[in-house]
């Protein structure tokens, strides 16, 4: 691996100072300012001076181009996943006690939901607590429903009885939908989202639903309009984002799953962070009908215990929806996920993208480096690739991604300015001073760089890049109250995850390591369209072999009864 170029602290702007600048954000010459330093900060500047072979026609359609069908094992087992004694609390310990009678889903709801607001009480400041609404009617009728079906010996599948959070983004019925802003209504949703529904469907007890980053601007977990907790691990860092309380929430052993969305590594920043699991699927695996973003990058997808965990979330919510077209591609699982777990990775080929290994932290590039060797002693060869725009993925996905949600919220800024968080003031404003050329040629590179990606998979299984290419930044109580602007720190963490979401290929993140302040480290591995399976069996090796692993935090829920 080439020498790292990486440096650190970064620059950041908070309190006072960001206030000021956000006061003034709005008048022309200085939105042209904030565009010359976020153009800079963010490499957005070196996109004009790629040649016009990097350029494609524009891109039409979201859907993802696939090298060749997803890899089969031929006859697989399932493979029944580890039922551990103490850490982690994953879905399959649940079921497991729930068979021996040691408890039930009721007693589980009613010390969740307990537990949920005890890390939310004052006593434990400034952790903060990882739910935003609490559904205790809902969650107790469910919870009862699943008790009286594990008492009958019918129970729906390995999620029923579970308790699960879900993204403030994505509807639950009852609960409002305000993602991480006060712009937003205060209106409780007349119906789940497709996802949660399934998820009920599949006997899920759903708790509530978890803070987010103010528009899921921010990957760090910061946003002046909500308590947000801090990493579990070192409550001197934040938790990531934009899915900061559903990363959180599984992290500190409140839940096995959450619901979480992704747009440039809102579920895999903060499960890399957090040190828990979390895969984005491939864009249209999991329909998006209920959910408040449908940009073209955003994917929703699970943050769980486990790798068994991310399988059963995924077959749950499977199946074609007429609320996103998406859906109308993606083929049908019929547990071949939870099937895969078991197959191992002997034969299978990952390449290994150097051009986003170079600047990570060498923390985080000798953890994953290590996972990466363990995979090697099981049976994959490593290979190096080389994709040509991975490394301007991150500047067209910050263009794409902000432009598109400028759009979103026009009205919304031009009538109710004073409601946005400064640092999301400060962003629209950089923003608004990018022209619709400047996002159109951003998705004239994006369809070279998907062109490069499915290339490439033509002679791989996987690819491996690191997660967050830092650890998780320290933060300040002043801080976490007024917001902050880092772009050098969002750069680090995004920097990997961005050519994902452009592509629309499932990629995952699992946690392989700890800093020597115990902050963990994930590696990120990535699939052809629609192989979630390949990247699933991955991650279930490392986890089997121990390369992988969710470690107890510092702050965490008591263990729940029966446990």
């Amino acid at each position: 691996m080439a020498p790292s170029r990486f440096s650190f602290p970064p620059a950041r702007v908070s309190g006072a100072p960001l206030r000021a600048v956000a006061a003034l954000a709005d008048r022309r010459p200085v939105a042209l300012a904030l565009r010359m330093a976020l153009g800079a900060e963010l490499a957005i500047d070196s996109l004009a001076k790629l040649g016009e072979s990097a350029r494609g026609s524009l891109i039409l359609d979201p859907q993802p181009l696939q090298a060749r069908p997803p890899r089969s094992a031929g006859n697989e087992r399932r493979a029944e996943p580890p039922v551990p004694s103490s850490w982690p609390r994953t879905s399959a310990g649940y079921a497991e006690r729930y068979r021996a009678a040691r408890t039930t889903p009721r007693a589980v709801a009613e010390s969740a939901l307990t537990e949920a607001r005890k890390l939310a009480a004052a006593a434990r400041a400034p952790a903060g607590g990882p739910m935003l609404a609490f559904d205790d009617v809902a969650a107790l009728r469910d919870a009862d429903a699943s008790t009286r079906r594990w008492a009958a010996g019918t129970p729906r599948g390995p999620l029923d009885g579970v308790p699960l959070v879900v993204k403030e983004e994505t509807a639950v019925a009852g609960l409002p939908v305000r993602v991480g802003t006060i712009v937003l209504p205060d209106t409780p949703a007349a119906a789940d989202a497709t996802c949660v529904a399934r998820l009920r469907a599949a006997g899920a007890v759903i708790l509530g639903t978890t803070p987010m980053t103010e528009l899921g601007l921010s990957p760090l977990g910061v946003n002046p309009h909500r308590r947000l907790p801090r990493n579990p691990h070192h409550q001197g860092h934040v938790a990531g984002g934009s899915s900061t309380g559903s990363a959180v929430a599984v992290a500190t052993g409140l839940c096995p799953l959450a619901v979480g969305a992704d747009g440039g590594g809102s579920i895999r920043i903060p499960s890399s962070l957090c040190g828990v699991f979390g895969i984005k699927p491939t864009f249209g695996r999991v329909s998006r009908a209920g959910d408040w973003y449908r940009g073209t990058m955003n994917h929703l997808g699970p943050i769980g215990a486990s790798v068994a965990d991310l399988a059963a979330f995924l077959e749950a919510c499977d199946g074609p929806d007429e609320g996103d077209a998406a859906t109308r591609h993606a083929p049908r699982l019929e547990g071949s996920l939870s099937n895969a777990l078991g197959r191992g990775v002997a034969g299978l080929t990952i390449g290994v993208v150097e051009a986003l290994w170079r600047d990570a932290h060498p923390d985080v590039a000798q953890a994953g480096r290590a996972a990466l060797a363990a995979l090697e002693r099981a049976g994959a060869k490593l290979r190096p690739v080389a994709i040509a725009l991975a490394e301007a993925s991150a500047p067209i996905g910050y263009l794409t991604i902000g432009l598109e949600e400028l759009a979103d919220m026009s009205e919304a800024r031009r009538t109710r300015r004073s409601a946005f968080g400064p640092d999301v003031l400060v962003s629209f404003a950089a923003l608004s001073a990018f022209s619709s050329t400047d996002y159109l040629d951003a998705q004239r590179l994006r369809t070279r760089l998907r062109e490069q990606v499915r290339d490439a998979f033509v002679t791989v299984d996987l690819l491996a890049l690191p997660a967050a290419s830092i650890p998780a930044p320290p933060i300040t109580d002043d801080e976490a109250t007024s917001g902050i602007l880092d772009g050098k720190s969002l750069h680090g963490v995004c920097r990997t995850m961005m050519m994902c979401n452009l592509t629309g290929l499932p990629a995952s993140t699992s946690p392989v390591g700890r800093t020597r302040d115990g902050l963990p480290l994930g590696l990120q591995l990535v699939g052809d369209a629609w192989d979630e399976a390949t990247v699933l069996a991955a991650m279930a090796e490392l986890e089997r072999s121990g390369a992988a692993r969710v470690e107890a935090p510092t702050v965490q829920t008591a263990a729940p009864p029966g446990w």
